[in-house]
Parts: structure tokens; sequence; C-alpha cells
């Protein structure tokens, strides 16, 4: 139960979906809600046009912390599984940065569960944000956008 994984190249959120309920089958009936979320790269930031993003991480560091989100979730809501991925490297506006997925009996338990997954992952999960803007200038970011 739980995965967590750090994706270096792109993926596509929806055939990982299917591929995890198929492979830990949660198609079995033990499942009634499934709650998911999917980050998408922007090409704006902070009123500006954004080329490029490169994620940093701590390998290791950002698992484990990943994982302690995971398990706070495991411990609040009565889950039948969960799903974190997220991309490092370098990403291109449109692409898939993070999959965030509950499985519950129920709807309100897993959306619940998604909710806190992807607001704890933001605030807590160590990664860092370098943007390409459009004129070719980069920065860190400094902070999450709000929810």
């Amino acid at each position: 139960m739980a995965c967590v994984r750090l994706e270096p190249a792109g993926f596509d959120p929806w055939m990982s979906l299917a591929a995890y309920v198929s492979e830990h089958r949660l198609d079995d009936g033990r499942v009634g809600a499934t709650a998911a979320f999917v980050g998408t790269m922007r090409d704006f930031n902070v009123g500006d046009g954004v080329s490029e993003l490169f994620l940093e991480h701590y390998p290791g560091m950002t698992e484990r912390e990943l994982g302690l989100i995971v398990g706070e979730a495991e411990v609040r809501w009565p889950l039948v599984d969960t799903l974190v991925i997220h991309r490092v490297g370098r990403l291109l506006p449109g692409e898939p940065i993070v999959l965030t997925a509950a499985w519950s009996a129920h709807r309100a338990a897993a959306f619940e569960a998604c909710r806190h997954l992807m607001e704890a992952l933001k605030q807590r999960a160590p990664f860092w944000k370098r943007e390409t803007l459009g004129d070719g200038r980069s920065r860190w970011v400094e902070q999450n956008t709000p929810g």
C-alpha cells in the first residue's frame, strides 16, 4: 500500500494511474472512491512568461518527507491506497509535474486525503524550482502560489 515515486523523465499521469489500479488490484470491489489531482507546469508565474522549469531535490530526503505525508494521510483517513508521483529535472509548459491519488471506500475520505497529499507536499516537500523566463533570464521560485 502507498507508493511515492520521483520521475526524472516525463510521465503520463492517466496511464500511470490506470497501471497502478491494475497492478494493485484496486478495481476488485474494495474501493468506492478514487480522488486524483494532476498538476501541470504553467507558462507564466508572478506576471512573467516562463519557458522552462528545473526541479531539484535532495535524493532520499524528498522521498522520506513524501512518505511521511502519505503516512499522515493513512492515519487520518480510512484509505485503501495512495499514490504520489512527482517530476524532477527539466520540464516544459504543459507537462505534468505531480500526480496525487487516494483510494477509499467512500468519497469524503478520498477527496480529503488527496487534497492533504497535495497541500502538504506543496508546503513541506523539499523541492527547489528554477524558472527560465521568456527573455532567457532565470530565477529561483521563492514561494509557492496559493492553492
